[in-house]
């Protein structure tokens, strides 16, 4: 098959349509592919990041630089997977902090799915490529519960639920800092940053995004909190914490390192050496795919998140709330 170029000129013929659509149709690819590449900033027009709704002009030279396809066989790997949930239909894990999802770019092994496939075959061929059941993710450094589908119908079940946004999501997240209310409600759109292409930042165009957060307890200058999201963008409890200055202790990317205005002590070398966001995939509730009563799953916070606690404020880990 002869390759597809990575660039083209505009001419007169293309002229007036918009970006996505035009490339969409050039490569044969679905339009809202087109669209990650462009919010990945993986679409230039004349060597600059652009829209997706860009229009385009005769003269303009657009270029792509595709992700890597992933691979299309996942190799059991048997590895310990701590089962929250399991029936017929669907699978609810725990998933470590550390443990990525599915294989990306420079990983191609040592994932959740090489695990699930080991303890489940059935679910292998259920879903997009290199991603067999998955139908929500979390982030690399993430813990906590997450959901994968046994059969094609409970993946387009659960696939529509969570682009519906009816399941119910919530986190718990340690911060530094403490909010100015018990709760509070965000609403303020999400996109790539305008500069550092690899982070989101809150852009006036970029995707609505809305998040509610209610404080659980305070200590001193850390926070625990209860996060549920409304909309399910990238990075966007993160983004949205540190819009409040409330920003996740131990992020590597939107965190700030306040524990070096501490003094010496058990707290400060706690908040300095957590490697990872305090951030923990907490309840899923959700109609389950095949006779819709509704279903929670929660995963106990992590142990290294109770024990920063802990440690940092000389506090028990305070009860959890029933939200």
């Amino acid at each position: 098959m002869r390759p597809r170029p990575d660039s083209f000129e505009a001419g007169e013929a293309e002229a007036g349509g918009r970006l996505d659509r035009l490339l969409a149709a050039r490569l044969g690819i679905p339009r809202n592919q087109v669209q990650q590449w462009i919010g990945g900033g993986r679409v230039t027009v004349d060597a600059e990041p652009v829209r997706a709704s860009l229009v385009v002009r005769p003269g303009m030279r657009i270029a792509w630089d595709p992700p890597p396809p992933p691979p299309s066989r996942i190799d059991p790997e048997t590895a310990e997977l701590t089962l929250l949930h399991l029936d017929d239909d669907l699978v609810a894990l725990d998933k470590p902090a550390g443990l990525a999802v599915h294989p990306g770019a420079g990983r191609a092994t040592g994932t959740l799915v090489h695990r699930l496939v080991a303890r489940f075959p059935e679910i292998t061929g259920v879903g997009g490529p290199g991603r067999p059941g998955i139908v929500h993710r979390l982030d690399l450094g993430t813990s906590g519960v997450i959901v994968v589908a046994r059969n094609a119908a409970a993946y387009q079940a659960l696939a529509r639920a969570f682009a519906e946004r009816t399941v119910e999501k919530w986190y718990l997240a340690l911060v530094h800092g403490v909010p100015a209310a018990d709760r509070i409600e965000i609403e303020l759109p999400i996109g790539r940053h305008p500069v550092e292409r690899k982070k989101m930042a809150i852009v006036a165009r970029g995707r609505p995004a809305r998040t509610e957060i209610h404080r659980i307890a305070t200590a001193g200058s850390l926070s625990l909190l209860a996060v549920r999201i409304r909309t399910g963008r990238t990075h966007q409890i993160r983004v949205h914490l540190r819009h409040l200055r409330l920003p996740i202790v131990g992020d590597p990317v939107y965190g700030e390192a306040r524990w070096r205005a501490l003094p010496g002590g058990p707290a400060r070398r706690a908040l300095a050496a957590f490697s990872r966001p305090a951030l923990h995939a907490w309840r899923l509730r959700f109609a389950h795919p095949r006779d819709g009563r509704l279903l929670t799953v929660e995963a106990a916070p992590a142990a290294d998140l109770r024990a920063l606690w802990e440690t940092a404020t000389a506090t028990p880990w305070p009860a959890l709330p029933e939200c």
